[in-house]
């Protein structure tokens, strides 16, 4: 399958590119620069150098992909955790959700694309009974999460009312190698690993729609994302 996989030099872009390859995609990936884009050229992808806030260059970068699936990997967060640098970078994270993802899809569109998966966060409901399924409301109303939340859901709302055939995938907080931390620090917890290998399974399995991906910790339930996906949290490369 051809994919374009935007923000392919990330945190979760590094651990997905190989299970890509090895699965035999022609894998076309962005990245803002030369160095990062010759670092994917080496590991087998075809690298695009681009903004995703430059559409007109962003939609030339896509139709010359010709894919077949849009990977949205996108973010904009510090490298190693700092709360401070963090909680700077809220507003450009929900940018990139907002303004970054309506680029892609129209880019997707432009294409001739048909399938779209995009990263989201289950880390996002409102307080209730757990464990979250897909369906539970998210927390709009208050929190310090608030400007990463209300991104995220702009980010969801634009994906499934797009046309495409919309992949939604919830992570849990990030742990394992490139991430902030070693382990499972707070719930629902997800291994980059098993989040890079749940992003493979939704190019040929399931039907579109919203999928919590996370450990089974009691957070948020992973039903739907076993049974439909073949997700399994335990995976690791």
């Amino acid at each position: 399958m051809r994919i374009f996989l935007a923000g392919a030099s990330g945190a979760i872009g590094r651990r997905l590119v190989p299970l890509l390859i090895a699965a035999g995609h022609d894998v076309a990936g962005t990245s803002r620069s030369a160095d990062a884009a010759g670092k994917l050229e080496a590991a087998g992808v075809r690298p695009a150098i681009v903004d995703v806030y430059d559409a007109t260059a962003l939609e030339r970068a896509a139709i010359d992909a010709r894919p077949e699936a849009v990977v949205h990997q996108l973010t904009d967060l510090p490298q190693s955790f700092d709360e401070k640098a963090l909680a700077a970078s809220y507003p450009r994270n929900s940018r990139i959700r907002v303004e970054g993802t309506r680029n892609l899809i129209a880019a997707a569109r432009a294409a001739g694309n048909r399938r779209f998966i995009v990263q989201s966060i289950a880390f996002a409901y409102a307080p209730g009974r757990e464990p979250h399924v897909e369906d539970d409301p998210l927390n709009l109303a208050d929190g310090p999460r608030l400007v990463t939340v209300r991104g995220a859901a702009d980010m969801e709302q634009q994906v499934l009312a797009s046309g495409l055939e919309a992949f939604v995938l919830r992570y849990g907080l990030f742990y394992g190698p490139g991430t902030w931390n070693d382990g499972p620090s707070r719930k629902p917890a997800l291994h980059i690993d098993a989040a890079a290998q749940a992003t493979v399974l939704a190019l040929t399995r399931g039907a579109p729609g919203i999928y919590n991906i996370a450990d089974d910790d009691g957070a948020v339930s992973i039903e739907k994302a076993r049974r439909e996906l073949g997700f399994d949290p335990a995976f690791r490369a």
